[in-house]
């Protein structure tokens, strides 16, 4: 009672719009967990080889990728709202109607129309959460945000993976069960536009616009410079983010979206067991990014990120060499936690270093970088898999995957180690918020 007293205060905190983007975005996630986790087994029982998942997820991301600077600047531009109901709506659609396609053409023209309306919540969500919140507190919203999402998708690939399982059971052949389960993720993302029609535009971005000039006294050849100033300093930082995600991205597009195939490949493991391995991931992660805070805390931000990283590499490595399920099982949860968990200081850190009238294209560049990275690999995994075996093919593109981390936590920390900006969250989430 204690725990869900808390749990209740700490909602009813939030200011309103965070309330309603959240539940949207819980049900959205829901939808996407499903398929993240369902979908490219769906097109393995289809008959499809292993490259057709890696041309269904190159094509997915680069959609993705090419929409998110478009859909960064218009949220600088005009109201996120319309943005956010449009890639809920659409997202859901497209969802449920790739449930029941089975044909190549249609499978690869809704993977793109999937990847299109991604971009609109993928840009949009960080830059939204930041103009309902207050600088002080941006932090802990960002990693309760990251956790809720992770939290939905545990919900939607936990449970999508027992219902197929249990109407396989009863009867269903695996493609009808994967249809139908697919189907159920469309209708709850579907369901995720709702409470954003209810959300109400914040105005703390126009204000803050507005107030610049006169809380600095600037004269027009003044605002003038301290402008071209201030756009020198954004791109500055933007560049440094896009290089860092750059490299990340790459290294994640030949692991994480293969990681229930090497499971099953591998150890063939049931679909339910498959499913349990990928949610405790993600409940682990959920752990480590509400501690993550704290850790910015004490030893700056900078220097979390690079820790929470450099941790991840062992288990990284241990899990793409071992032959045990019980050792891969335990070194996966502890790589997808600890590499996970730097995700809500790196936003955090992007938004303190790039002024308010930049953070959509800020955001949108740095989900570029990562998808650009992600859409590349697909078939450098099919082939490396294809050509070296469910063993030292994963071995490989773990090895790849644990170089590129490396470069790229030294080149973040080196390029960021003298910002010893802290960035304090404990102050309530309503303050200076608008509803």
């Amino acid at each position: 009672m204690t725990l869900w007293r808390n749990i209740k205060a700490e909602i009813t905190s939030w200011p309103r719009n965070i309330q309603l983007f959240f539940l949207a975005n819980i049900l959205y996630q829901m939808g996407g967990g499903m398929f993240s986790v369902l979908y490219n087994l769906y097109i393995q029982d289809l008959g499809f080889d292993v490259s057709m998942n890696g041309r269904v997820i190159s094509i997915q991301s680069i959609a993705t990728a090419l929409l998110f600077i478009p859909i960064g600047l218009m949220g600088d531009k005009m109201s996120r709202k319309p943005i956010l109901v449009i890639g809920a709506l659409c997202s859901g659609m497209t969802f449920m109607g790739r449930s029941f396609v089975e044909g190549e053409t249609s499978i690869l023209f809704l993977a793109a129309s999937s990847g299109i309306f991604a971009s609109f919540f993928q840009v949009l969500a960080i830059p939204f959460l930041a103009a309902n919140v207050t600088k002080n507190n941006r932090l802990r919203l960002f990693s309760i945000h990251a956790s809720l999402v992770l939290a939905a998708q545990v919900i939607g690939s936990l449970g999508g993976g027992i219902l197929a399982d249990v109407l396989k059971s009863a009867g269903m052949s695996s493609v009808s069960s994967l249809q139908y389960v697919l189907l159920i993720g469309g209708m709850a993302t579907v369901l995720g536009t709702l409470p954003l029609f209810f959300v109400r535009e914040s105005a703390i971005h126009n204000k803050q616009l507005a107030l610049l000039p006169k809380q600095l006294d600037l004269d027009s050849a003044q605002i003038e410079i301290h402008n071209q100033k201030s756009s020198a300093s954004d791109w500055k930082f933007i560049r440094l983010f896009f290089f860092t995600q750059l490299l990340i991205g790459t290294g994640s597009g030949l692991v994480v979206p293969y990681l229930n195939l090497y499971f099953t490949d591998r150890f063939d493991i049931s679909l339910s067991l498959m499913s349990i391995l990928i949610s405790l991931g993600q409940i682990m992660t959920i752990v480590s990014m509400m501690i993550g805070p704290s850790l910015a805390n004490k030893v700056g931000p900078v220097k979390a990120v690079v820790i929470f990283q450099i941790l991840s590499l062992p288990f990284l490595l241990f899990t793409g060499y071992t032959y045990s399920l019980v050792m891969a099982s335990v070194t996966f949860l502890f790589r997808q936690a600890l590499m996970n968990a730097a995700n809500p200081i790196f936003s955090s850190l992007l938004i303190d270093h790039v002024s308010e009238k930049r953070r959509g294209i800020a955001n949108s560049l740095m989900q570029t970088a990562f998808m650009t990275g992600w859409a590349t690999m697909g078939p450098v995994q099919s082939y490396l898999v294809t050509t070296f075996g469910s063993y030292q093919g994963y071995a490989i593109t773990f090895t790849i995957t644990g170089l590129l981390y490396v470069t790229a936590s030294a080149f973040f920390y080196l390029m960021l180690r003298d910002k010893r900006k802290s960035i304090p969250y404990k102050a309530s989430l309503n303050q200076g918020a608008a509803e």
